[in-house]
């Protein structure tokens, strides 16, 4: 299975860095990187990973401005793309199709192409043009999995809490790396 997986310039870049980790280890999975940028500068900032270091996690990765990569071509078999964190800016150039990069390019491709694009949107508070793009996406065929964390799991640490986010968009493609601890209802305890 190949997956294409982008980090944009968005607060949240473990996210794309944890899933990068994760399907490594999963070798089934062939990842290939596009990094913004501005997510360059948010990987240096926010983690303790180098952009060299997160690229090696990849199978294989491409600079940003390379439109002309292989990923820019639906011709290129994927499984789908995630992109994660995902600022408002490479979702509004996804919602508009404006495909100036090879991160927005391969998205759009991806649509096209009628394949599972997952973009884990990073913003808050949302004015009605984030709410509008999210719905464009939406009708499009993406899903949009804001990095929202889930507390009926009694997460212990925020490795915790994007190693569940990371194993629930992993769950998208079929893809059970045992991250995610399932719900399993509300359960009273038994009377003696």
């Amino acid at each position: 299975m190949r997956l294409i997986v982008g980090i944009s310039g968005s607060t949240g870049a473990i996210y794309g860095v944890r899933l990068l980790e994760v399907l490594r280890e999963h070798s089934a999975v062939e990842t290939h990187l596009v990094i913004s940028k501005a997510a360059e500068s948010i990987i240096a900032w926010e983690t303790p990973y180098t952009v060299d270091g997160v690229r090696r996690l990849a199978s294989t990765w491409y600079p940003v401005q390379d439109i002309g990569a292989e990923l820019s071509s639906g011709s290129f078999p994927a499984a789908g793309m995630v992109i994660a964190p995902c600022s408002v800016k490479t979702l509004a150039s996804i919602a508009s199709g404006v495909c100036d990069n090879l991160l927005a390019r391969a998205a759009d491709v991806t649509l096209k192409e009628r394949r599972r694009l997952v973009l884990l949107v990073r913003e808050a508070p949302l004015h009605l043009v984030h709410i509008r793009n999210m719905a464009s996406v939406t009708e499009m065929g993406a899903v949009v999995v804001p990095p929202v964390p889930a507390f009926y799991n009694h997460p212990q640490s925020v490795d915790d809490i994007v190693n569940h986010t990371v194993g629930r968009v992993l769950d998208l493609f079929g893809i059970d790396v045992g991250l995610v601890k399932r719900w399993e209802g509300m359960r009273q305890p038994s009377a003696p």
